[in-house]
């Protein structure tokens, strides 16, 4: 007799042999018990997890007939009557089984519905069963909308697909849809235990995990390679073999490799993937299977109940256990995150394994490291030698009006500016001046050149400005440090130098002002982001002042403006809270464990002695309520705050939204 294969030995013959499909198995069961059948079943699902199975016990629940032959539709069948043994082997009369992948045009599916006229020949009912129904053809499916609309009494339709999408509605609607889910590595090792204890093979547990986790959710695929293991291991299942025969990478070198990366030690990353690469194991395998062990450790990250609850038996577990403490939460998804795009690197890469250690090596580079960090600072000349390029591309230019010879008179208050949050402090002879800035906007809209008058360098004259809103001196500049950066374009011969707005508004033509806020970006390239206006504050700006945080703030400020701390030190610095001071010793505190690193603490106590305020630090993990960062984006959302209320209060402006139909841009408003 010829071997059998267990895909189909130990395919169920019951719905209680089935596993991992208890939802569509408690449906039908009870659809069976109380008689409430449908005449159209559409099954759907990926490959092997029983479909076809599915079909052929509802067509033996619907026609058996039990052992003494006086049974009647059930749940349960017998298995051991005629109906039920034909059905199994494949020639019951009145159970037609049709590939649609094969047989997919309107001929085959009329040839089908032909015999839908006549009635059982042996059973009670007729069943027809289609598989891969979303290959058939439309004018196929359009063929068949009536009868699976309608049927006869005798009649059940059984579809069954892998793609439900490319069904029509019209199918769809015509029949009661189960989805069967792919099934969890779990149940597919608690089954294959089972078979392989009745086929009297020894296995070991970690084979059977491999054979679990590369069936992908198939019982029949899991079956099939359990198969094909047992024929290379001569009759017995070990890790070794199955993972040979697989090409799966072992875990073991997942985890030295999660294990250096958590310990930021480059030399063992790039010494473990030479090994892969000699060893010949798969650089998508690796990845793969990294993928893997960093999703089961940031659920142990984010449940630290299951990592204390991992399966004894199972060593893998205890090391993703002990790898998910060892390595930070945000850490752990920069690096799943990395695996899963590096995966779609590989193909691009002239070598595989190349690309495999940069892979690998980029979370080092983003990992915040003293060194790595500095390296990623622009230095103060580069930053100077963009700044004129940034502020030009920062500008948005709120309007362009066609005419001749525009004059730009700039005039901007000094005003204190907090500290920005993660940036160091940028001299004066670093910015590029606002006239620049608004000259640049101006001639990149066509405009002609303009003319550009500095207010702070001319001679005052009987005709001043207009106030600003709130101030009683002529000419006064918008206080908070507001932008008063101002095109005024006008023709030479119809407007007098320095008219007041109501003359303005007299003349004939258009508006002849355009306010244009200049911002300038410490960073090349950055853009200007429009924001509601009167936005809320952010979490980030919201602090609980307390007396150390007073002195903190200063002490960073004072460090910043020295450029004694830099890159991730003054990250560091910004980001924490003074807690206590016991003479020479403080104590600080962060939010984020990444940013307590031993190579910043060191740097950041080494500034504070020079700086004669304190020759040691501890720094812990906890609740941040007050620091530098929180008190500079305080001060930076008031800021923006009294700009858009100074702003939308201004006459001028009102004025102009009211006679013009003007608007404010969002986001347009930024203070200096």
């Amino acid at each position: 007799m010829s071997y059998l294969v267990l895909a189909r030995k130990y395919r169920p013959r019951n719905f209680t042999e089935m596993v991992g499909q208890e939802h569509v198995v408690q449906a039908l069961t009870n659809a069976l018990t109380q008689q409430r059948l449908h005449h159209a079943y559409l099954f759907t699902g990926t490959r092997g997890v029983g479909k076809t199975t599915v079909s052929r016990i509802l067509a033996k629940s619907l026609n058996c007939q039990g052992p003494d032959g006086q049974g009647g539709i059930t749940a349960t069948p017998c298995g051991v009557c005629s109906a039920c043994t034909d059905i199994d082997s494949g020639r019951f009369p009145d159970y037609t089984e049709l590939d649609a992948a094969s047989n997919r045009g309107v001929d085959e599916v009329q040839s089908l519905l032909e015999q839908a006229v006549y009635k059982p020949v042996q059973g009670r009912f007729k069943v027809f069963m289609i598989d891969e129904v979303h290959m058939l053809t439309n004018t196929a499916f359009n063929a068949m909308l009536k009868t699976l609309e309608e049927p006869p009494e005798y009649l059940k339709f059984v579809l069954a697909t892998t793609d439900p999408q490319k069904v029509p509605v019209t199918v769809l609607s015509r029949c009661l849809q189960f989805n069967l889910r792919p099934m969890a590595p779990e149940t597919v090792l608690s089954h294959l235990t089972q078979v392989l204890a009745s086929e009297n093979v020894s296995s070991e547990p970690q084979a059977l995990r491999l054979l679990s986790r590369a069936a992908r959710g198939s019982m029949r695929d899991a079956l099939s390679l359990t198969d094909q293991a047992i024929a290379f291991g001569s009759g017995q299942l070990q890790e070794a073999a199955v993972r040979q025969m697989l090409g799966a990478v072992d875990r073991s070198y997942v985890f030295r490799l999660i294990d250096a990366l958590a310990q930021g030690d480059g030399k063992t990353v790039v010494e473990t993937s030479d090994t892969l690469r000699l060893n010949g194991l798969s650089a998508a395998s690796t990845l793969e299977e990294m993928s893997a062990v960093l999703q089961r450790m940031a659920v142990f990250q984010a449940v630290p109940q299951m990592a204390g609850a991992v399966d004894a038996d199972d060593p893998e577990a205890a090391e993703t256990a002990r790898l998910a403490a060892l390595m930070p939460a945000d850490e752990t998804q920069l690096l799943y995150s990395l695996c899963l795009h590096g995966r779609g690197e590989l193909g691009l890469a002239p070598d595989e394994y190349a690309a495999l250690t940069m892979v690998l090596l980029r979370l080092l580079a983003f990992k915040p490291s003293g060194d790595s960090a500095e390296k990623k600072t622009l230095t103060r000349a580069e930053t100077a030698s963009s700044g004129s390029a940034t502020a030009v591309s920062a500008a948005p230019a709120a309007a362009a009006v066609a005419v001749p010879a525009p004059v730009v008179r700039t005039g901007v208050a000094p005003a204190p500016q907090a500290l920005p949050v993660g940036a160091a402090p940028v001299a004066p002879a670093q910015a590029a001046s606002p006239a620049a800035a608004v000259a640049a906007v101006v001639a990149a809209a066509g405009l002609a050149p303009p003319v550009v008058q500095d207010l702070s360098s001319e001679p005052a004259d009987s005709s001043e400005p207009p106030p600003w809103p709130g101030s009683d001196e002529p000419g006064s500049v918008p206080p908070m440090g507001l932008a008063a950066t101002v095109l005024s374009v006008r023709t030479p011969e119809r407007f007098e130098r320095n008219q007041p707005p109501a003359q303005y508004q007299q003349a004939q033509g258009a508006p002849e002002f355009v306010a244009i806020p200049v911002r300038e970006s410490p960073e090349p390239g950055e853009r200007l982001q429009p924001l509601p206006l009167s936005a809320p504050t952010p979490v980030s700006a919201r602090y609980t002042p307390t007396e150390e945080g007073d002195v903190w703030h200063a002490t960073v400020r004072q460090m910043v403006v020295a450029e004694s701390i830099t890159a991730l030190v003054r990250e560091l610095a910004l980001q924490s809270q003074l807690v206590a001071r016991d003479g020479g010793h403080w104590l600080l505190r962060v939010e984020r464990e990444s940013l307590n690193q031993p190579t910043a603490r060191e740097r950041l106590r080494a500034a504070l002695e020079a700086a004669g305020h304190a020759t040691q630090i501890t720094v812990e993990v906890g609740v941040v309520i007050d620091s530098p960062a929180r008190r500079n984006a305080a001060a930076a959302a008031e800021r923006q705050r009294r700009a858009e209320e100074i702003v939308n209060n201004d006459p001028f402006v009102q004025s102009l939204m009211r006679d013009y139909g003007a608007r404010i841009v969002p986001g347009s408003i930024k203070p200096a």
